[in-house]
């Protein structure tokens, strides 16, 4: 409905400001798209520099205990095999687990020490040799190298069985754990 005014036509110069107006608008749109863009990959940064280590930690914790679980599944098979056989088994093959690997990817190593002369490849702890009076089971843990000590760098994280099967754990908690003497004892 007209009311007497004139309409004004639409001329070149006013649909080109109302462009350039648009055109100005996208720009400042991308830009902020940017800075939100840096903003969210940031926050994603700083996420995982806390998440990674923090699942490395639970992986590595998961890889411990399965460890643990498998050490305590094959003294049970050796217990098992000592009662029917009457004697402890030369090899982890006799009782069927040479092919059990640890978490890692190794083979669990098992000393009967019926089968040593001497102290030299039994597991130690400080003055405790052997540690264990009937066998030595472990895993060499995540870093592969182990050595007859435990108290060694090398045997720090080894997934041991200490004091006769009293303790099942990594090398570095058995100082905690008040088992001095223990494995020179029958159990």
């Amino acid at each position: 409905m007209n009311l007497g005014r004139k309409q004004r036509p639409l001329n070149a110069a006013t649909s080109t400001s109302a462009t350039e107006a648009k055109t100005a608008s996208s720009a400042a749109m991308k830009g902020l798209t940017l800075v939100e863009l840096a903003v969210v990959i940031t926050i994603i940064a700083l996420l995982a520099t806390v998440a990674v280590p923090s699942y490395r930690d639970y992986i590595d914790r998961k890889d411990i205990a399965i460890a643990r679980v498998d050490i305590d599944g094959i003294e049970q098979a050796i217990s098992r095999f000592n009662v029917s056989q009457g004697r402890l088994p030369d090899s982890l093959a006799e009782i069927g687990m040479n092919g059990l690997l640890d978490p890692w990817g190794r083979p669990y190593e098992f000393l009967n020490h019926s089968n040593v002369r001497g102290n030299g490849s039994f597991r130690k702890f400080k003055g405790e040799v052997p540690l264990n009076s009937d066998y030595d089971l472990y895993s060499t843990g995540k870093d592969g190298a182990s050595a007859g000590p435990l108290t060694a760098a090398a045997s720090r994280d080894d997934i041991v069985r200490a004091a006769n099967g009293a303790f099942i754990g990594m090398a570095a908690d058995y100082d905690n754990a008040n088992f001095g003497g223990f494995g020179n004892s029958k159990k």
